[in-house]
Formats: structure tokens, sequence, C-alpha cells
């Protein structure tokens, strides 16, 4: 695959328009060489599905270059480990079980992660991670319990052409919780709309590599 420039240039522009919003590039499945030829254009933030393949490709570059590494997929509870020491932020928290080994985990360990995104199930879909809407407020308030270090909340909205009911009850629900929460929200087929409703974060793959 080869990276769009054309389509690049097109979301800094966009993103020109909203001062606290972050492109984070998505590099599930794509090569070393691409995530370098990013790098070498000033790129900095990424985004991976699983913990084997971030590994992989990233536990080098992390030693030498000044990247910001985000988990974006489910994380099972016995990839905890490994996860603390890669990432820099996950942004699927969803279950009280997973609050409970990171917390277990990085008692004992010298971990990377330092920020953690409750994952919000904004559709209630059955077939979707996330925490459910309902069940949202009783989970962010049991990781600050236990002294997690909760800075946003992410979502991925149904798969319908205009998501915007979900995106701005996602503002609400952060405005509700707590106004300083970042909004990870927004991906190839909706970013635009996603930053319409003060989304802090888009998390673009597929619509970079060609």
């Amino acid at each position: 695959m080869t990276i769009n420039n054309n389509i690049l240039n097109e979301i800094n522009k966009d993103l020109s328009f909203y001062n606290n919003a972050k492109l984070m590039i998505v590099t599930k499945n794509q090569s070393i060489q691409d995530i370098e030829s990013l790098i070498s254009k000033g790129y900095k933030l990424f985004g991976e599905n699983r913990v084997q393949e971030a590994k992989q490709k990233y536990e080098q570059m992390l030693i030498n270059e000044n990247l910001e590494l985000h988990m974006i997929g489910p994380l099972q509870t016995n990839k905890v480990k490994m996860a603390l020491k890669i990432f820099d932020t996950i942004q699927s928290i969803d279950r009280y079980s997973l609050v409970d080994e990171i917390c277990k985990v990085s008692s004992k360990n010298i971990c990377r992660t330092k920020k953690f995104y409750i994952q919000v199930n904004i559709g209630d879909e059955n077939q979707k991670s996330g925490v459910h809407v309902k069940d949202l407020n009783d989970l962010y308030t049991y990781s600050i319990k236990k002294k997690l270090h909760i800075t946003g909340l992410m979502c991925i909205p149904p798969d319908i052409e205009d998501p915007s009911e979900y995106f701005e009850l996602m503002k609400n629900i952060r405005n509700k919780i707590d106004k300083n929460l970042n909004l990870s929200m927004g991906m190839s087929n909706d970013y635009k709309i996603a930053l319409n409703y003060n989304s802090n974060m888009i998390r673009i793959g597929s619509l970079i590599f060609s």
C-alpha cells in the first residue's frame, strides 16, 4: 500500500479549523516502511488495534523516536502486561476486570502507559466492544477510585450515513461527567462530522493508505 498524501493534506486542512483536534494515524496491517515514511513527514501520533502487532512494529521505534502510541482495539486481560509496556494511552477500557488487571500489573511493574480512555458503546450494539451508556458513569467512578488516570472517552458509532446524533450524545455525556475529558471519535468515513461535535482526536487509517 502507498500513503495518499493528497488525503493527508485534506485532513490537515480540515483540522486547521479545530484548535483542539489531533490526527491519529491508525497503522493496523500497515508496514514498518510506511510508518517510517509518516514519521519522516513529521507525524508522531499512531494507533494500533492489536498488542502483538504493535509490539512487533513499534518496540524499537519507541526507543529511537519521540512517538505517541495508542491502543484502540479490544484489550484482553492476559495482554495487559505487554500493552502497558508499549502504549502511551489505552483507549479501550470497557469493564471492571480490565481496570483491576491494569491496576494490579501497574502496581508491580514500570509502565509506559500513563493515560486511559473509556470506550463507550454509544449505539448499544451487541457486536461492539465498549461499556453501555447506562453503565458508563459507574465504570468511570470505579476507575477513578482505583486511581486509573482516565483522560478521555472513545466511541465507534453505528455504521450509518450520518452518525451526528451519536457524536452529540457523546459530547453531552462527556460534559456531564467531566468537561475536561478528551473525546476520541471520528474515523475515515465520518471524521468531518465528528469534528463538528468537538472531537479532540480523529482516528484515520484506511483513508490514508491506498
